[in-house]
């Protein structure tokens, strides 16, 4: 996104452009060949799926050509991962990648020997702990039963986000909440899961054996492969 005179505009390919993404059908080809990449434009030209689509049909309602509605089709397909996983935005990781991505950014630490360790926070383990026997929860739901409804526990945001960075936890769906006669109301609301109970712990820790170090590096040479211009 850019600002010009107070406005937000979205950038966007042409139509001419050989690497459009055109529909749904096509993010995920995209995100399996790049291997990750962030949901809006970044410090990287090109690194993001908001170059690579039309800027038109942002929030356009249209599931077929609105890549904000991309991300809601993209989470519940199970073929990539999404969540807040770049400096705090959110983007896609394949599941190629997302051994590589848990390793590097979990340090090689499952949570709960992170926070044995004294690593993560007590507010953070009351979040987690409402996955220990697997299953998806929705945002409002961890928010109030972990602690950090009206009058709780603070930064519910900031934590949320740090768990996803650190791949603790994935975004698996979005859905609007339902009022008593089961009327839709509100924004959609994010469901979350621990990526262990979506792909299975095997493949989410098959990078373990290695450095963290390691699969970092291997992060940064990838983004430098394809993008060789920058720094």
């Amino acid at each position: 996104m850019i600002v010009e005179n107070g406005e937000w505009f979205m950038q966007g390919a042409s139509r001419s452009d050989p690497d459009l993404i055109h529909s749904f059908d096509e993010l995920l080809p995209f995100v399996e060949k790049v291997g990750f990449v962030p949901l809006f434009a970044g410090d990287i030209q090109g690194f993001s799926v908001e170059e690579h689509a039309e800027a038109k049909y942002w929030w356009s309602g249209d599931p077929e050509h609105d890549p904000w509605e991309w991300r809601v089709l993209a989470a519940r397909s199970g073929k990539a991962a999404y969540g807040k996983f770049f400096s705090g935005k959110a983007g896609f990781i394949s599941l190629e990648w997302l051994p590589v991505f848990a390793n590097a950014r979990r340090d090689g630490y499952d949570f709960d020997s992170l926070y044995e360790e004294g690593l993560a926070k007590g507010r953070a383990k009351r979040i987690m702990e409402l996955f220990d026997k697997g299953g998806q929860l929705y945002s409002y739901e961890i928010k109030n039963t972990a602690g950090f409804g009206k009058g709780g526990l603070k930064n519910f945001s900031g934590i949320m986000t740090e768990l996803q960075q650190k791949l603790y936890l994935v975004t698996t769906d979005f859905r609007c909440r339902r009022n008593k006669r089961g009327e839709e109301y509100g924004m959609p609301v994010a469901r979350f899961s621990r990526p262990e109970d979506i792909w299975g712990y095997d493949l989410v820790t098959s990078c373990y054996s290695e450095d963290p170090a390691l699969s970092a590096d291997k992060i940064q040479k990838h983004i430098k492969e394809l993008y060789p211009a920058e720094d």
